[in-house]
């Protein structure tokens, strides 16, 4: 069963993520209170511990949304949708490791090519939890 094990949301920009248990997701817009929340193919992104911990990345510093245990995240296709807690997602594009991860680690963005994650879209507004059951839809 592939599940989440992390939720995050960056209370600033360009300031450590913080984590949370559970999170509200906005149609088309993200995390409540995440300064990154907005609208477009970008409003969370989902990355999958297993890579993270390949890396020695720890959760979060990724500025991933949900890190999730048990999924082949890099293997769902665009146009895929997720439904978690009572929200739905469509996964929308693949994250690309920029710059930022060399604050992380030198090196690292390199690394990550393959592994970043996946974007999506919140198609419906709802709650995720830590634990919550990822299905696809």
């Amino acid at each position: 069963m592939a599940e989440v094990v992390g939720i995050w949301r960056s209370p600033k920009r360009r300031e450590p993520m913080e984590s949370l248990e559970r999170a509200r997701v906005f149609e088309n817009e993200g995390v409540e209170g995440c300064a990154h929340r907005r609208g477009g193919k970008r409003n969370v992104l989902f990355v999958a511990i297993e890579d993270l911990e390949s890396l020695d990345v720890p959760a979060g510093a990724t500025k991933e949304n949900f890190t999730v245990r048990g999924a082949e995240v890099m293997k769902w296709p665009v146009g895929q949708r997720l439904e978690i807690g009572d929200a739905e997602f469509e996964i929308s594009m693949i994250c690309d490791p920029c710059e930022n991860m060399e604050k992380i680690r030198p090196g690292l963005q390199a690394e990550l090519e393959g592994k970043r994650g996946m974007l999506a879209r919140v198609l419906r507004t709802g709650d995720v939890a830590v634990g919550d059951e990822i299905r696809l839809l």
